[in-house]
This record gives structure tokens, sequence and C-alpha cells, in this order.
């Protein structure tokens, strides 16, 4: 599954794509929804827990964190903005 970064996620994973197996390879649990995709990558970069707020889009629609995600969806991650 590829994911689309954005910001200062970005900043955080060093690149402006990230790839999560898709199968039990790490002997991690694969993520199945947007709730474990964001545990999984808390636990793979620390510095994602002290971002105010992270949302997820699936397919180009912001998702709540029981939406299921699938290997084919478009996901990106959309850290907190700032305006002025």
């Amino acid at each position: 599954m590829t994911i689309l970064l954005f910001g200062i996620t970005k900043d955080i994973v060093g690149s402006s794509t990230l790839s999560v197996p898709t199968s039990s390879v790490t002997g991690r649990k694969i993520p199945k929804t947007v709730k474990e995709l964001k545990q999984f990558l808390g636990e793979t970069y620390p510095e994602l827990n002290k971002l105010s707020s992270l949302a997820v889009a699936v397919n180009n629609a912001y998702a709540e964190d029981s939406e299921t995600i699938n290997s084919y969806d478009e996901i990106a991650l959309i850290p907190p903005v700032s305006g002025g």
C-alpha cells in the first residue's frame, strides 16, 4: 500500500511517499482500518504521534478511523495546517 505524504509528515518520514507492507512478512499486524494505519505509522515513526492532528484521506475523501482500507486505495496523510 502506498501512502502520499505532505508537509511535516513528508519531513518526518523523509520522502513524499511511503510503502506499507500488505502481507505479514515483518510479523507486524497489517493495517486494515484508518485507525490501525495511524497506530502502525506512529510505531514506525514516533514523531508523527507529536502532531496536534493527523487526517487521513482515502480515495480523495477524508476518512474516519473506522474506515476499512485496502492495498489498492489511494491514501494520503494530511498534517495540521496553519494559515494567516
